[in-house]
């Protein structure tokens, strides 16, 4: 069975390597973007099966890269990560179709699992175990 594919969109460099680090660990390909407009060139040639996409980035921000990522491919999963509580943003990224957010600083474990979940999940014959 082929790997799956995570994309990590932040432009803080050590959330990227962290994130990279915990998804590579637990055996996905991970690809990692700086800036919108390097996102949407991973998107279109690798089409990952999740994105980590930040909400707040410079140039395209992470609604804009979002509806972008739903253009290219609807079945993309896109989990939203935040430094700020707006909810206004928040909701529409939900309407938009992100699935979640986290917002930062967050628990790197509820993370995982999360993506675990998303990528695994939802199928009644998964054996999928969650935690050591």
């Amino acid at each position: 069975m082929e790997k799956k594919k995570v994309l990590i969109v932040d432009d803080q460099n050590g959330i990227r390597v962290l994130l990279m680090e915990v998804f590579s660990n637990e055996g996905y390909n991970t690809f990692q973007a700086s800036n919108g407009k390097l996102a949407l060139e991973i998107v279109k040639a690798e089409s990952p099966d999740l994105v980590l996409l930040d909400m707040k980035i410079p140039g395209m921000d992470g609604l804009e890269i979002l509806k972008h990522v739903k253009t290219i491919n609807r079945d993309i999963k896109v989990i939203m990560m935040t430094a700020y509580g707006e909810l206004d943003m928040i909701k529409e990224a939900t309407d938009l179709g992100a699935l979640m957010h986290f917002t930062k600083p967050f628990d790197i474990d509820e993370m995982r699992i999360a993506v675990n979940m998303q990528l695994h999940g939802g199928n009644s014959n998964n054996r999928f175990a969650i935690g050591s």
